[in-house]
């Protein structure tokens, strides 16, 4: 059982919020895009987004769960765009707005990250951390195969 300081749950508290927002974006953009491997690359998100809400989670209630550090997120981060969905405006910008979300998501736990006292806890917030910032780096792939990031 770990004793979080205010600061900390504060902190936690705020991350837990960027959680829940990425998994209501990560949504919304699966059920509004129109090519199919968009919907899915979201999706997929959306459910890492899921375990790292529940990390905070326990975190939260006192407790620091185990990390697999071979995550799920680690076994797609080379995937293959078809880049069939050139000149499609709408997923570009819901592209955009996620890696935009995801740049700012990851920062936040940086700070989080050297706020935590216990090793633990930094460990687990770093591993998280490193995923948002390979979700990052799937839109960006998505996005160069498709032709929209300039």
């Amino acid at each position: 059982m770990i004793n979080l300081s205010q600061k900390e749950k504060t902190l936690l508290e705020d991350q837990k919020s960027h959680e829940e927002l990425c998994i209501k974006k990560y949504t919304k953009a699966a059920n509004e895009a129109q090519d199919a491997e968009l919907k899915q690359l979201f999706n997929q998100l959306a459910k890492e987004e899921e375990e790292h809400l529940n990390t905070v989670n326990q975190i939260l209630g006192g407790s620091v769960p185990s990390m697999n550090t071979a995550a799920s997120s680690s076994q797609n981060s080379n995937m293959n765009f078809s880049g069939s969905n050139m000149n499609n405006q709408a997923d570009a910008d819901l592209c955009q707005d996620l890696l935009s979300t995801e740049k700012y998501v990851s920062s936040t736990y940086n700070t989080t990250i050297f706020e935590c006292k216990d090793s633990n806890v930094r460990q687990a917030l770093n591993h998280i951390q490193k995923e948002e910032q390979e979700h990052g780096e799937k839109i960006y792939n998505y996005m160069n195969a498709n032709g929209m990031y300039n």
